[in-house]
């Protein structure tokens, strides 16, 4: 099971949006996917179409990481209507706030993969949406991961937050977690007309080389309306969705290649 944390220590860059993408993704390919939704804003959930309803949530397995509790934390998600597939989510709630102070213990660090163990052989991906700071919650789901991807946007203060993150991931991989890497950084909403975000694509380059993943994620009403939707991407309608689908699924080749990850080669109708 190969765990993937999707991360911004900035709001507002589109990392919700990227974890539901690369969701659709994996769903399209086959791969059996549980998507964690760690953030307390919670989108991740709505995006993905559950019913919450005598569930427990997030929150209940980082009070008590018991398989029990897990496995009742975990609904599936609505698009498994679509078609055949493994799409569940790991239920988010506001309550996770709870959980996310500034100095956590190491008996809570490890809260989330103790969870995880668990339920290690009924899924192939791990994706965790990760609340958009550097508290507890993020290295709480740092320490459960293999990779980190740092979603950032072509702007002056996003460079710098991409810049804390990596350095907080190797903080995490040097005290915590020896196997943390990261697996690279997103640039979301790009506009490839804007001389403003041709220079900052230049500038993550420079700072960070092939750490900057390729293809850059254009900006695109389709995810956001697949999202209000609650269906994935791959089934919505349009050459910019299916064009941004493409660009979903090539980032998922990386994660694929980088994680091990058996692939059925299942695809979704389009």
């Amino acid at each position: 099971m190969h765990v993937l944390s999707v991360s911004s220590l900035k709001g507002g860059v589109g990392k919700t949006t990227v974890t539901l993408g690369l969701a659709s993704a994996a769903f399209a390919r086959g791969v059996r996917t549980l998507v964690v939704d760690l953030d307390p804003q919670s989108d991740v959930s709505t995006g993905m179409d559950i019913q919450v309803a005598g569930r427990l949530n997030v929150a209940d397995v980082l009070a008590n990481p018991k398989e029990k509790v897990v496995r009742q934390a975990i609904t599936s998600s609505g698009w498994a209507k679509v078609h055949p597939g493994t799409i569940d989510v790991m239920i988010g709630s506001p309550s996770a706030i709870n959980f996310d102070g500034p100095h956590p213990s190491v008996r809570d660090v490890w809260k989330l993969e103790e969870a995880l163990a668990t339920i290690e052989a009924d899924y192939d991906l791990v994706l965790i949406d990760c609340a958009p700071s550097l508290n507890a919650l993020t290295r709480t789901a740092w320490a459960a991961s293999d990779r980190v991807v740092v979603v950032t946007e072509p702007g002056l203060f996003s460079v710098a937050a991409a810049d804390r993150a990596l350095r907080a991931i190797e903080e995490i991989r040097r005290g915590l977690s020896p196997r943390l890497q990261p697996l690279g950084i997103v640039v979301n909403r790009v506009r490839p007309q804007s001389i403003e975000h041709q220079f900052r694509i230049k500038e993550l380059r420079d700072m960070f080389g092939p750490l900057v993943l390729t293809p850059q994620l254009p900006e695109r009403t389709s995810l956001q309306q697949a999202q209000g939707a609650a269906k994935p991407l791959h089934i919505w309608p349009g050459d910019s969705a299916q064009e941004l689908a493409a660009d979903f699924d090539s980032l998922l080749d990386r994660i694929v290649r980088t994680g091990r990850i058996p692939v059925s080669g299942a695809a979704s109708p389009a």
